[in-house]
């Protein structure tokens, strides 16, 4: 049996394919006092987390330890984690420093300066494709590994397209509605049939009062949100600072070509011409995508398993042994 702790400030209950020799335990903000993160309310924040979760690693005694955000949490098990001088890893799940500029007026550098001080203590840094290795790399980052993504191809599968009553084509987003993402983008393409919004966030209310012809729905999970997605006729992601895009997978999955823009994330996920489009011109990329075979969608989709996904995550773990 080995024991594995995941430190997240980020935390959403999920069932993930991990295999059943496995113990895990989750750090995450749930039992701590929280404050909003600035600009984002929706996102709380640990306050003061070192002493209890000190004694939750502990009394745990885990095997190997892995960070998944560099935020209060993920700061508190590396300090931990060095006092003691404990291997561990860590991963970069989302271009922070870009997200920080879009929010305040803090130089890029700045922030990439701090990421490399969080993560220069790791064994590995795993990141989830080559696009954001070479990324971090060009940026001073050490030992940078790609652990890419899974999709549940199950729930995420072609389904009835009457699943909405709309006019066609339908095009869709589905994520959150904050600046990072560049919704606005896609909501102002002049494009035929009926745009869809499927998600919440802090610029929802604003974006909703500004494009009344926009459908928004709000969050959808499970088998509602995989109907969403398999009613659509293409998927428009017009983010320009994912790191991956895990719902380009599902979208795919469901039989439904992506347009995107030719950036990190899509560069990797996507193949052109076969299940997507990208181009600077999001919206021509749309009107081609409508053009693909959602089969071709599905199909190459299935390739990105969670199994396979937990598999490599586990190769690199490192051994929680002092250093």
């Amino acid at each position: 049996m080995a024991r594995i702790a995941i430190a997240t400030d980020a935390w959403y209950p999920q069932v993930n394919g991990v295999v059943t020799t496995l113990e895990i335990v989750y750090l995450t903000p749930q039992g701590y006092p929280t404050i909003s993160c600035p600009t984002y309310p929706s996102i709380r924040v640990a306050l003061f987390p070192y002493a209890r979760l000190a004694k939750t690693l502990r009394a745990f005694r885990p095997d190997a330890v892995h960070i998944a955000t560099e935020g209060p949490i993920g700061q508190a098990v590396r300090r931990y984690c060095k006092r003691r001088r404990l291997g561990f890893t860590s991963s970069y799940h989302t271009q922070f420093a870009e997200y920080v500029r879009m929010r305040a007026p803090i130089p890029i550098a700045w922030s990439y300066a701090y990421l490399r001080w969080f993560h220069g203590l790791a064994t590995y840094t795993l990141v989830p494709t080559r696009s954001v290795q070479q990324l971090l790399l060009a940026h001073g980052f050490k030992n940078v590994v790609v652990w890419s993504r899974g999709v549940d191809s199950d729930l995420f599968r072609p389904r009835p397209k009457g699943f909405l009553d709309a006019p066609r084509p339908i095009a869709m987003y589905t994520g959150r509605v904050a600046v990072e993402k560049n919704i606005e983008a896609f909501l102002a393409l002049d494009l035929p049939g009926s745009k869809f919004v499927v998600g919440d966030g802090p610029d929802l209310r604003d974006l909703r009062e500004r494009y009344p012809a926009v459908r928004f729905v709000g969050w959808k999970r499970g088998e509602e949100l995989a109907s969403y997605l398999a009613a659509a006729d293409v998927f428009v992601f017009p983010s320009r600072t994912d790191t991956f895009g895990l719902v380009l997978l599902e979208a795919m999955a469901c039989g439904v070509p992506v347009a995107a823009y030719p950036v990190t994330g899509p560069i990797d996920v996507v193949v052109p011409n076969q299940t997507g489009f990208l181009n600077e011109d999001l919206r021509q990329a749309a009107l081609d995508a409508l053009k693909l075979d959602g089969k071709a969608c599905t199909d190459y989709a299935r390739v990105f398993s969670w199994r396979r996904c937990a598999e490599v995550f586990a190769s690199f773990l490192s051994p929680a042994a002092a250093m």
